[in-house]
């Protein structure tokens, strides 16, 4: 099971970061700024090689050396610990300065491998200055226009042959299970509480668990490998984004999961971050269970305040099962292993082509499909082509647009019929000759 790989982009402020991020992700997500300090909060996306593998790009704030009372640079270093390699960024119109050296000897600790880029490189300063770069002692430097794009495809070359290759990750015997959710909201509790065993080292401190504990249990004649993913390690006094942060901390225990129990604090209802990894669950395409933390300690209107929240997740990840739990006295966690026990099952769902073409004919008989460029679309027949997540191959007179309302109708119609709750399907339209 292939896992991403995180890159950081990295350098002293208002050198152009976040105009690197945007460039290698194609679109406009960071905020630019000619003002230095821009980025506070470390912004992710997923950017694609030539040979259009996916890496994890995080976008970082620029390290400022020296008194931090923001915790802005401890946002920095923990981007720096969690990724596999840096793109340390320098304006090259400026050329090499002593800020570059000072910040570079406090990324150069860490040990990672790293692409020096230089920045501003369609200006013959940059050009002509390009050479005291090497008195950093990286030995990659690459020549770019963050602005306008030059020297990107080279820089994405060098992505490819210089990012340390990352083991798959075997499927086990028993499914794996990951515990997922925004700092401090009670998912290590959980998973001691699940197991029965104190594998997972709990502390009221946001951060505590730094590196994922994998804990093999038994229940009756089914096995599973549970997942406790590392969680973020952020500072009482750290500002930033949650839900980015707690996304890129997550993203690959989520990849090795088939069923991801996304843990939400009751106390504070859904929030922003909780969405967040929620998307990544959904677009990763996992099996999702929503376990509800400290519902013991809601009153009526704090219920009332969840519930309300509750429907935009609800949506997001299509009625996953969801218990309330109190991961602290153990109430109510042993509910979990129902719909954990359902989301697999239907994770690994698998029909035939009779059953498959018997429902669609159904569907299409009760709402005809569009009319498309004057005639109608046409389906000829449905088979599965995968399951872990359930995927359908519909061979049809023209493909249907991702966005298209008859396509929603369909996955809806099959989502009903074959009760698949928390659990991603896919419809891939093929266009053919009849």
């Amino acid at each position: 099971m292939p896992l991403t790989p995180t890159v950081a982009i990295v350098g002293r402020p208002n050198v152009g970061k976040s105009t690197l991020f945007n460039r290698l992700l194609g679109r406009r997500q960071a905020i630019v700024h000619d003002l230095p300090g821009i980025t506070r909060d470390r912004i992710t996306g997923i950017a694609h090689l030539l040979d259009d593998s996916p890496i994890q790009i995080v976008d970082t704030g620029g390290l400022v050396p020296g008194d931090d009372p923001l915790g802005l640079n401890e946002q920095v270093f923990l981007a720096v610990q969690e990724s596999d390699l840096l793109l340390f960024v320098v304006d090259g119109k400026q050329g090499l300065v002593s800020a570059d050296e000072e910040v570079w000897s406090h990324f150069r600790r860490f040990g990672k491998p790293a692409l020096l880029v230089v920045n501003k490189g369609d200006t013959r300063e940059a050009r002509n200055r390009f050479p005291e770069f090497y008195a950093l002692g990286i030995d990659q430097q690459i020549l770019v226009s963050a602005e306008h794009g030059g020297g990107i495809e080279e820089l994405r070359e060098a992505l490819a042959l210089t990012l340390p290759e990352i083991p798959d990750v075997p499927t086990p015997d028993a499914p794996p299970i990951a515990i997922v959710g925004r700092p401090n909201v009670g998912k290590s509790s959980l998973l001691n509480k699940i197991s029965g065993l104190n594998r997972a080292l709990v502390s009221p401190v946001a951060g505590t668990t730094r590196d994922p504990v994998d804990t093999l249990i038994n229940r009756g004649d089914r096995s599973y490998l549970l997942i406790d993913t590392a969680g973020i390690r952020r500072r009482s006094q750290v500002t930033g984004a949650p839900e980015e942060l707690a996304v890129m901390m997550a993203r690959r225990q989520i990849e090795r999961a088939q069923v991801v129990v996304l843990v939400v604090d009751a106390s504070q209802s859904v929030t922003s971050g909780d969405l967040a990894i929620a998307g990544t669950i959904w677009e990763l395409g996992r099996a999702a269970v929503v376990a509800i933390n400290k519902w013991d300690l809601l009153d009526d209107e704090g219920r009332e305040k969840l519930e309300f929240s509750f429907q935009r997740l609800d949506e997001l990840l299509a009625s996953p099962g969801r218990v309330n739990v109190s991961a602290l006295s153990g109430r109510g966690v042993d509910k979990l292993w129902g719909p954990i026990d359902r989301a697999l099952d239907s994770y690994h769902l698998k029909l035939s082509t009779g059953q498959l073409n018997r429902l669609f004919e159904r569907f299409i008989k009760k709402v005809a499909p569009p009319s498309l460029t004057g005639a109608p679309w046409k389906l000829y027949y449905v088979t599965q082509v995968s399951s872990a997540p359930p995927t359908f191959m519909l061979f049809a007179n023209r493909t249907l647009p991702r966005n298209s309302h008859y396509r929603r109708y369909l996955e809806n119609r099959l989502r009903e019929e074959l009760g698949l709750p928390g659990v991603p399907l896919r419809l891939v339209v093929r266009r053919r000759t009849e």
